[in-house]
């Protein structure tokens, strides 16, 4: 049977340096749906990315063998990698929307990325009937949940939980100098973590200068150019660095040469995926360097916060998920009546038309006859078709596969079909 796989390689299992190098593999999200999509038999596809999970989705009647030998592929290790059903599948997928799969629980970024990663698979062509209700669904589900809960009340985010770690390690904020290296949506969202933290002065620096200006306006901070950084790091207690820069943005010899005759510590913290700060510089006197996976304490304590919120979540996703298997069912009954239909409306359209040839070797045929005869056949193949109709939705609700496959194999419905189709 044609159904829904998944494989999941999450912050669950894996470490931001395993995560780091699939975001590398074969070039990114584009690269991998092209890659799945050319499989004989993968039928749809969808991939999932972002700083803490790299998640893959296919429609096969073989997903989890394609995702197996996929997995290899990728040399993704045993120890790190979940397969999931299809039942599964569709449960983790409204899971991962409300975000209960996300290291900051409840945290609303997810929901957006999901969004965005999904309409670039529907884009590239690789999304069909079966993804798109289970992400459509996913999505609302997300949409409700946070509309209907409190599971994304408070700090929310990876932003926001690495300024709570800089607050952990430092015991305050309060009069502390603080840069932020990068100004897109990660780095937005640590500002907003900052405002009201009674910080001495916050520095905002990032490749785009007016990109820096403006959310250093927000602030009311300092908006410095990408290439005065050095300077300003050495004037920071806390650099949160949160770029979408393919290589390293503060190396070991940058940081050695800062500390040099440098009496304060300098407190560094990367939720960049790929890593903007080299992982050695922790080694360095003066320096305490975390990143994403240091977020896991912060995590902990976001999770006992929320932990009245989860049951509320998952009663909606019992509930809806409910409704996606019924939607399911009726999917698979419509495609046979949709079979049925398109046979019996070929049929009629030809004898309708042998019809009205015949009659017209006897008499002149007007547009009027010609147009009761259609109307008269339409009527007989749709009468004739409603009560099958309703049996066959019927037994799809009530999980009767055999009576379907019976009827598919009757009228020669369940024909070999092509992606395109």
């Amino acid at each position: 049977m044609t159904e829904i796989s998944s494989m999941l390689i999450t912050h669950v299992k894996a470490n931001v340096e395993d995560i780091e190098k699939l975001h590398a593999w074969h070039g990114g999200v584009d690269k991998i749906l092209e890659r799945l999509y050319s499989h004989e038999h993968v039928e749809e596809c969808a991939v999932l990315m972002t700083c803490n999970r790299v998640e893959v989705y296919v429609v096969s009647p073989k997903g989890s063998k394609v995702l197996f030998n996929f997995a290899k592929m990728m040399k993704v290790p045993n120890l790190i990698v979940d397969f999931l059903d299809h039942e599964e599948s569709m449960r983790h997928l409204m899971r991962l929307t409300s975000g209960l799969e996300s290291m900051i629980v409840g945290e609303d970024q997810i929901l957006g990325q999901v969004k965005d990663l999904y309409n670039l698979a529907k884009q590239t062509g690789t999304t069909g009937k079966m993804l798109d209700t289970v992400f459509s669904k996913s999505i609302q589900v997300g949409k409700r949940v946070r509309n209907e809960t409190g599971i994304n009340k408070g700090s929310v985010s990876i932003g926001s939980a690495a300024v709570e770690l800089a607050e952990e390690v430092l015991g305050s904020l309060e009069g502390k100098t603080v840069m932020i290296i990068g100004a897109g949506e990660m780095g937005s969202l640590v500002a907003r973590a900052l405002a009201n933290k009674n910080i001495k002065v916050i520095y905002v620096a990032n490749r785009t200068f007016e990109r820096a200006k403006a959310l250093a306006g927000e602030l009311k901070g300092e908006a410095i150019k990408y290439d005065l950084i050095e300077k300003y790091i050495r004037e920071s207690d806390v650099v949160i660095s949160a770029t979408a820069a393919p290589h390293l943005v503060i190396t070991r010899e940058m940081m050695e040469g800062l500390m040099q005759g440098h009496e304060n510590d300098i407190l560094l913290i990367d939720i960049a995926n790929p890593r903007d700060i080299d992982e050695s510089i922790d080694d360095i006197e003066g320096v305490r360097l975390f990143n994403i996976d240091s977020l896991r304490s912060i995590s902990e304590k976001n999770l006992e916060r929320r932990k009245s919120e989860i049951s509320k979540v998952e009663n909606i996703i019992n509930e809806e998920s409910d409704l996606l298997k019924i939607q399911y069912k009726r999917q698979r009954a419509d495609r046979i009546i949709s079979d049925l239909y398109s046979m019996i409306e070929d049929i009629r359209c030809h004898e309708r038309d042998a019809a009205i040839n015949k009659l017209k070797a006897y008499h002149t045929m007007g547009e009027m006859e010609s147009e009761v005869l259609n109307n008269m056949t339409h009527s007989v193949a749709n009468k004739i078709l409603a009560e099958p109709t309703k049996v066959l939705r019927c037994a799809a609700e009530q999980d009767d596969d055999l009576f379907l496959d019976t009827v598919a194999e009757l009228f020669r419905l369940n024909g070999s079909r092509n992606k395109e189709e």
